[in-house]
C-alpha cells in the first residue's frame, strides 16, 4: 500500500514530526544539564503525543484513500480479499500507535 499525501496533509504531518523532532532534542539537552525530572517528562509526554498525531494522520489519510479508491477507476482493482488484507494492516498501524 503506497501512501499519497495532499500536499497540505503532508505539510502537516512534516510539521508535527519537526515540532516532536526539536522537542526530542529538546528533552536531550535537558537530561544534559540536569533538568527537573517533571520538566523532562512533561517534555517527552509533548514529543510523544506530536509523533502519535502525526502517525494517526497517516493512518488516516490511508483509511480514507482505502474508502474512497473506486475498483473500478484504479490501475489495480480491489478485490474483496485485498480490501480485507488493506483494513487488517491498516489496524495494525493504528493498533501499533495506541
Amino acid at each position: 500500500m503506497q501512501l499519497e499525501l495532499a500536499e497540505s496533509d503532508l505539510k502537516s504531518v512534516l510539521n508535527r514530526l519537526k515540532r516532536a523532532q526539536g522537542q526530542i532534542a529538546g528533552v536531550a539537552r535537558m537530561i544534559e544539564e540536569g533538568r527537573d525530572c517533571e520538566d523532562v517528562v512533561t517534555q517527552l509526554a509533548a514529543a510523544s503525543r506530536a509523533l502519535d498525531r502525526a502517525g494517526f494522520a497517516i493512518i488516516a489519510t490511508g483509511l480514507q484513500q482505502c474508502l474512497t479508491e473506486d475498483p473500478q477507476d484504479g490501475e489495480n482493482p480491489t478485490t474483496p480479499e485485498s480490501r480485507e488484507e488493506m483494513r487488517a494492516r491498516l489496524e495494525k498501524l493504528f493498533l501499533s500507535l495506541a
